[in-house]
């Protein structure tokens, strides 16, 4: 079973393995079509596509984020129709270093699914290792018998950070925007205070994941021995902060939770603390 991440090599030997799931989450903020016209143009054989707004985030409201959590039957039958079993093993990938995969994965961990991994290297990697590809949708496959299980202590709201100094809440965004010198996407720049930064990109070389060790080890200087139920990851929007949690995994720490609403849900309420550094220093 794999839990965390999975190499082409691996995956191509078993692309004709009736109970395994290949999800395609290609997506790019400022072109919300651009993953389907991708996956369209070509895709690891046997792969299903899943939409970040439709399929793996619930519709915008006044007090949430920019990508809430799906409903948790609405996820479950859509990957039930995927042929998704009790014992299926899913690969999630991406063409961002797992910035969107994650976000599967994560899902998929918090409906109870343990057999989860994302491609490591993405549809970058399939592409460098001359992987085949297929312009066709996948087979119908018969109706999974998946029962969703939402696991207790994935998921951490606003008002434990806002209430607690116990979190250490690590945010996944550029340093920049962390730091509030830039907002391209949220209304306010800015960071929840006392966060610190932790870019996803810094979770990867060369477009893979880091080795264990190396994760471990850089870790280690973030977390200096907090318990890891007591991390929070964030980020704009609830979406690549799991990779952050996905490289805890990696390197064998386990427990942190997510907060899912993030920056863009943060800011909604006025009266919650903003921090920049940028006005910090003046």
């Amino acid at each position: 079973m794999h839990t965390t991440i999975i190499d082409c090599q691996t995956l191509r030997r078993q692309l004709a393995n009736p109970n395994w799931l290949l999800l395609d989450c290609r997506f790019n903020l400022a072109d919300v079509s651009y993953g389907e016209r991708a996956y369209a143009a070509g895709h690891i054989p046997g792969a299903c596509y899943l939409h970040l707004d439709h399929d793996l985030s619930s519709p915008v409201t006044p007090e949430s984020g920019r990508h809430p959590l799906p409903e948790v039957e609405k996820l479950a039958a859509k990957l039930v129709s995927l042929g998704l079993n009790a014992d299926t093993q899913v690969v999630a990938y991406d063409d961002c270093g797992g910035a969107m995969a994650v976000r599967a994965w994560w899902l998929l961990r918090w409906l109870g699914h343990e057999a989860v991994a994302v491609l490591d290297g993405g549809f970058p990697e399939w592409m460098q290792q001359q992987g085949m590809l297929e312009t066709v949708m996948p087979t119908v496959r018969q109706s999974g018998n998946f029962q969703p299980r939402p696991q207790a202590g994935f998921i951490v709201e606003a008002r434990q950070l806002r209430d607690s100094s116990e979190w250490l809440v690590v945010d996944a965004r550029a340093p920049e925007r962390f730091r509030g010198e830039l907002e391209p996407i949220d209304p306010i720049a800015g960071t929840i205070p006392g966060a610190v930064n932790r870019p996803l990109t810094d979770n990867l070389c060369n477009g893979l994941f880091k080795p264990a060790e190396q994760l471990r080890a850089e870790w280690g200087c973030i977390l200096h021995g907090i318990d890891p139920g007591r991390v929070a990851h964030m980020c704009g929007s609830g979406v690549t902060a799991c990779h952050n949690q996905l490289a805890l995994e990696i390197a064998g720490i386990t427990g942190t939770r997510l907060y899912s609403g993030s920056w863009s849900e943060w800011i909604r309420d006025p009266g919650r603390p903003v921090y920049k550094q940028t006005s910090a220093k003046k």
